[in-house]
Parts: structure tokens; sequence; C-alpha cells
């Protein structure tokens, strides 16, 4: 089946078009001109700002243009993660959705449901005649994956509207009404190399098939981190005295990394072997029912004609200091149940010539406490001799439990199913934070359809969920058009 003959056709319509462009963080052109002309075939003012974010004006329907205008909103970049194994350029490549029972899915890739299905609902709006709403302001901002720069850059005066939907979350039925700051930690380790030593021979230790992930939305399910086991198999390694060559994993700030790999000589490739089976056993108990296709790999490697390997203290030094940084959960909220406060991905690690790389990703929703955890990072880097940059960040959203906004939407929830919707925050950044800093006064909320494994090649979106999503949004848009 294809996707343009699912329901709710418009939906799947403009997510089937979204689909066939590239459009990686920072190269959203094609997205930003399809948009474009999408208003300009339906005669609508639309622009964009100095960031590269596309605003299209919709005008009310008959009798509702005294209603206050409303914002719908989300970003039109997308995670591009594959699997090793698969070929496709994200540049240049068209994602394949598929459908899989209940599901849409993509073949080895990320889908782009985060934000694509969001986006798609919003240019439905924008395509259908049928939709009862007051004046519309359909924003789509740039680069939100790889740093919220099109939010952070967002001109006040670009949207009149003091109310805004944002389409950018991925559980069904949920609300949200905050999100967590987060800030990233670059750290440099500068290191020595020589030639390996004359009895050694040159080993490729893998550890791969972990499933990844949002390490905001699927930091609390404790997945596995392919560098932090990767360095616990090397440190494991110490007494055999590998020495390292090469070591990298990981390629996003926002994502678990699935798969690591070093590149050592060792003078007893056995022991070696058996020293990496034994803790492929154990890393399985410890995630067992979360990652059970985990491999730990030791694999002899070609011989390179010219190679050297980092002096034993620096790779030492490298491997502990990999050890030491936090990952996982640190911290649940007080305020509401379950929620994850704080929490720190070790997300990349470059070993390339004489210096070593690394980027962490930290979030918590109260600043002290992720004050505390970029302290806690830095002061494990300057043990090590590393030197450390933390960037700025993105704020975080407090929850306004007052909301004119959160009030229709619950009441909107009653009216379709009958319940009250579950209010929360999520473990991520969101525009939001950001929007409601440049523009004071801006009401919130936050909701979508049911997306699994975003950033990651296991992204899928449940099809039932988008119907229920696009009933919600055009009943929410209906109520909204009552003057205030």
């Amino acid at each position: 089946m294809t996707l343009e003959k699912l329901e709710p056709r418009p939906v799947w319509k403009q997510f089937a078009a979204l689909a066939a462009i590239p459009r990686p963080s920072k190269q959203e052109e094609r997205a930003a001109a399809y948009v474009l002309e999408e208003a300009r075939r339906r005669g609508r003012e639309a622009r964009r700002d100095a960031a590269g974010n596309v605003l299209v004006r919709v005008p009310a329907t008959r009798g509702r243009e005294k209603a206050p205008p409303v914002v719908l909103q989300g970003h039109l970049d997308m995670v591009c993660e594959k699997n090793r194994d698969v070929t496709h350029d994200f540049m240049k490549d068209p994602i394949r959705p598929r459908v899989s029972g209940d599901f849409v899915t993509a073949s080895g890739t990320t889908l782009g449901a985060d934000n694509g299905i969001g986006v798609a609902a919003a240019l439905a709006v924008l395509a259908s005649d049928d939709l009862d709403h007051g004046p519309l302001e359909l924003l789509f901002t740039v680069d939100e994956e790889t740093g919220l720069t099109g939010a952070s850059r967002l001109e006040p005066a670009f949207v009149t509207g003091r109310a805004m939907l944002n389409l950018d979350s991925e559980e069904d039925g949920v609300l949200y009404v905050g999100c967590a700051g987060g800030r990233d930690s670059n750290l440099t380790l500068e290191v020595a190399r020589a030639a390996p030593p004359a009895t050694t021979v040159p080993l490729r230790v893998t550890v791969d098939g972990l499933r990844g992930g949002h390490s905001g939305v699927n930091i609390h399910e404790n997945r596995g981190n392919a560098l932090k086991l990767l360095a616990r198999v090397l440190l494991a390694a110490e007494e055999l005295e590998p020495s390292l060559a090469a070591l990298e994993g990981g390629d996003k700030h926002n994502a678990i990394p699935r798969e690591a790999t070093a590149l050592v000589y060792a003078s007893d490739p056995g022991r070696l072997s058996e020293l990496a089976a034994r803790l492929h056993e154990g890393f399985r108990t410890e995630l067992e029912g979360t990652d059970d296709g985990i491999r730990v790999a030791v694999e002899r490697a070609p011989s390179p004609s010219e190679t050297t390997v980092l002096a034993r203290a620096d790779g030492v030094r490298l491997l502990r200091l990999m050890g030491s940084l936090p990952h996982g959960v640190l911290a649940l909220s007080s305020a509401i149940p379950g929620l994850v406060e704080t929490s720190s991905n070790l997300a990349v690690t470059r070993l390339s010539g004489s210096q070593a790389r690394i980027v962490t990703s930290s979030r918590s929703s109260v600043a002290s406490a992720l004050d505390g955890v970029l302290q806690q990072i830095r002061s494990a880097a300057l043990l090590a001799g590393a030197v450390v940059e933390t960037t700025d960040g993105y704020p975080g959203w407090k929850p306004n439990p007052r909301s004119p906004l959160l009030k229709t939407a619950r009441d909107v929830h009653r009216k379709l199913r009958g319940g009250d919707p579950q209010v929360t925050a999520i473990h991520a950044g969101l525009e939001c934070g950001i929007i409601g800093q440049r523009i004071p006064g801006m009401d919130m909320i936050s909701f979508g359809p049911q997306i699994e494994g975003a950033h990651s090649p296991e992204e899928r979106v449940r099809i039932p969920s988008v119907a229920a999503f696009w009933e919600y949004l055009r009943a929410m848009l209906a109520e909204l058009a009552v003057a205030a």
C-alpha cells in the first residue's frame, strides 16, 4: 500500500511529498521551496526570515475573522541516520517509506516522521477547504535537530499570534506543556603517537547491534551506549596492554551511539577475544529486553602500510575519561512522576591524528542541576588533561498550569475521547522553550502522533495515531476559532 492511500489522506499525501525531498539539518532549502510553492499555488502569503524559517499566513474561514490568530509550528529538517550496511545519500536520495502492519517505517534509515508528520499536518491544513479555523500562521523552522538555530534566530515580529500549537511531540493522547533545557560539552584531548610494538597485530574491536535512539526521549529506557561499552571492553583489557590506534563512535549530539569501533594492536589476540566474549555475555544480561541485538566482536584487521598508535599513557587517559563521563538518567522529577529531570549522553568520540574529540549532551529541567552535570564533565575532562568548551545550549520551557490554551486542549480532548489527556513535560529540547523566550507571552502546547525510535533507523509512526492526531488538530482549530 502506498502512503497516499492511508487515512487521513491529506496528511499522508504531504508526508509522502516531504519524504521524497532530502532535508538534512542546515540543508532545508528544497523543503522550504516546497512549502513556499504550496503556499503560492493556493494564493497564500508566505515569506522567509533571515534565518531561513518559513511563515505562511492562512486567512480565517468565513465568520471566524475576528478570532485571535493561532500559530502552527514544526521544523523542516530531519535526523539522518542509517544502518552501516545501507547505501543511502541523505543529500540526494529520497526516504523510502513502507507500510508494515499498523506502522510506517523506512528501510534501514530514519523515516523523518520527526517532524515530517507535524509539517505534513500543517500543510494539510493549508491545502484543506473544509476546516473551521480563525487566522492561522504556519511557522516552519530550520535546523532544529542540530542546534535549534532557526528558533533561536526567530525575530519576534515574524509572527503575530500568541497561541501556538507545536506539532513536534511523539506520544498519542499526551499534551506537553514543558521541556528540558540542554547544553553540550566539547572535549579535546591532545595525544602523542608512536610506532606500534613490534610483536603486536592489528585488531578491530566493535560494539554494535544497539538500538540507539533519542538521547532525551529514550534515555530512561537504559538503552546501551556503544561508546561506553567499548570503553569498558578496552579498560578491562588493560593488563593485556593493547595499543590504541583509532576509535570512533556516535554521530549526533542528540542520539545515543548505536555503534563504536576501535583499532588496537595487541600481542595476544586470543586472550582479547576471550575477554570480549565474556563481557559480551555480561552486556547481554545487563541489556536484556532493551538491547538484545548487542554484538561485541574482535576481528583481525588488515595491516595498514603505515600506522601509529597512542602512547600507552595517552590511550589509558582517553579510555578512562570515556569511562568516567556520565551517561544516562541522573535524576527523576519530584513534581511529575516518572519524568526524567536530569540526564547526560556520551554522544560522540573521534580519535584522529594527535587529538581525541568527545561530545557530550546534557539535559535538565532544573538549571542548577544542569550546571552541576556540566561541572562534573568539566572536572573529569580537566583531570584527564583535556580542554573543555561548553555550548550556549537552549532554555527549558516552564509548565504553566493556568494556560488558557491548555484549558482549551483539555476540553477538546474530553469531547473527542471522553476523558482527560495526560499532561506532562518532555525530557528533550522543544523549540517551545526558545520561542517562548524569543516571544514573551506566547501560550503554547505540544502534541503529535505516536512516533517510536526517533533519531534511529528503527523510527516508525503508528498509522491510527496519525488519524487521531489529525482529528484532534482539526477540533482544536475549530474550538480556537471562537473570537476572544
